[in-house]
């Protein structure tokens, strides 16, 4: 481009502005594959709330205490909501008729969802058996927790208030536990399958804290 001056000089190319060239942004693979991998786990997570809201149930809980061996009524259950329960697997309120009427397995703790394990149909005594619950302190059972059906043996320590000849030791009882739990002071409670017979001696026994407990053969 020329430019003329007033005074007839001869005219003068005036600079030119090279052309302004719009850059492309260039578009990363890599941040495109991780926009793409964001939003397939955006979608699973989605499918996962909606399989958890669809399994959610009605299922049975324990309402109030149930002793080992006592026979389960309707009052003693409850029906609440579960969302999930992977990994479980308690008794759907459906089934409610089904349990009513059965003994539990095990001591059965309130605000616990029931599972079919802890009924049972089969009587929990044998001929010529009583059941006798016994608190014992923890160093005299042999594990943290026993199991129904374990087989222990009730052995007698010496009478430490008798005098030598009278504090005798030794004496066997053979028993099955029915269940045993553990109270807020730390002791255990241990329900027993015992022959009619021991039953007087072994009650005299714990009164005076003279049993140790032996696990004889595991369930």
């Amino acid at each position: 481009m020329s430019l003329a001056t007033r005074n007839g000089t001869p005219s003068v190319d005036a600079p030119v502005n090279p052309p302004t060239v719009v850059r492309q942004r260039r578009v990363r693979p890599g941040l495109l594959g991780l926009a793409v991998l964001l939003i397939a786990l955006g979608g699973l997570g989605a499918a996962f709330a909606v399989t958890s809201v669809r399994a959610t149930g009605s299922y049975l809980a324990v309402a109030r205490p149930v002793e080992v061996g006592r026979e389960i009524s309707a009052a003693d259950l409850v029906t609440v909501q579960v969302a999930g329960g992977q990994g479980l697997r308690p008794v759907p309120a459906a089934r409610l008729d089904e349990v009513v009427g059965k003994r539990a397995a095990v001591a059965l703790l309130p605000g616990t969802l029931l599972t079919l394990g802890q009924v049972t149909d089969d009587p929990l005594l044998g001929p010529g058996q009583q059941q006798i619950a016994i608190g014992l302190k923890t160093a005299q059972v042999p594990a943290r927790e026993l199991h129904p059906g374990d087989k222990v043996l009730l052995v007698s320590t010496p009478d430490t208030d008798a005098d030598a000849d009278t504090a005798a030791a030794g004496t066997r009882f053979t028993a099955t536990v029915i269940d045993m739990v553990s109270p807020a002071n730390d002791d255990k409670v241990l329900y027993l399958a015992l022959l009619t017979r021991d039953v007087p001696a072994v009650v005299a026994l714990a009164a005076q804290e003279r049993l140790a407990v032996v696990l004889t053969e595991a369930a």
